[in-house]
């Protein structure tokens, strides 16, 4: 009878499992968030910092570095989605966390060194609040985004072209650009909290919190 409910989604399911997954998918945020600021401390502050950021952004490492990261990516979703050990999932947390701090490496340490002391808790602090009434709306409303699946998709792949572009032809992609993928990464956190609520099963936990720690770290990014 169990295994029979893990085959619904959450929303379907009973209201203790589907508030228990709420809870177990937040907390697993928090924690993957918490890594995130831990491995990138270190990282910013190591010794080697200036030169591995260097080395990542010169010439056209950057678009090597977004090709593995996106590989890197893939497979941790691939993991976390397994249904055959709990180990595997967390291993897809763990590497993609690990991932995501290495790709924001070289933009963090230009903002620790040239920005000032407060431009980083500004951006998460502005990311945190972003969150809170995309999550708030979605969690009020109740209704389902899944239908901006194909509009991200196309986004994506837009924004990707964008940044290739600017790589090859050496233009500066600008605050426009910026301010377009705000709105995309806040409408990637608006489509994932909406899974959340009505597609993943109970026992997708894991990768329903990679899944919006990838979309939050997007945010935070831009």
């Amino acid at each position: 009878m169990k295994e029979q409910t893990f085959t619904l989604s959450a929303a379907r399911s009973h209201a203790n499992e589907r508030a228990a997954f709420i809870r177990r998918t937040y907390s697993h945020l928090a924690v993957a968030i918490l890594a995130f600021i831990g491995i990138e401390c270190y990282l910013v502050n190591a010794p080697f910092a200036a030169q591995l950021a260097m080395s990542m952004t010169s010439g056209f490492s950057w678009l090597i570095v977004l090709g593995l990261f996106m590989g890197v990516g893939y497979l941790a979703d691939k993991l976390a989605r397994s249904e055959n050990s709990e180990q595997m999932q967390y291993l897809g947390l763990g590497l993609f966390v690990i991932a995501e701090a290495i790709v924001f490496l070289p933009l963090l340490f230009i903002a620790t060194m040239y920005g000032g002391s407060g431009l980083i808790p500004t951006a998460g602090l502005m990311t945190l609040l972003l969150v809170l009434g995309i999550t708030a709306t979605v969690f009020i409303t109740r209704k389902d985004f899944s239908f901006m699946r194909g509009v991200l998709s196309i986004g994506g792949f837009v924004a990707l072209g964008f940044i290739v572009c600017s790589m090859i032809f050496g233009f500066s992609l600008g605050l426009v650009f910026a301010a377009v993928m705000v709105l995309f990464a806040g409408g990637s956190v608006l489509y994932t909290t909406s899974n959340i609520l009505h597609h993943y099963k109970p026992n997708q936990h894991v990768a329903a919190s990679l899944a919006l720690f990838s979309s939050v770290a997007l945010l935070f990014f831009y």
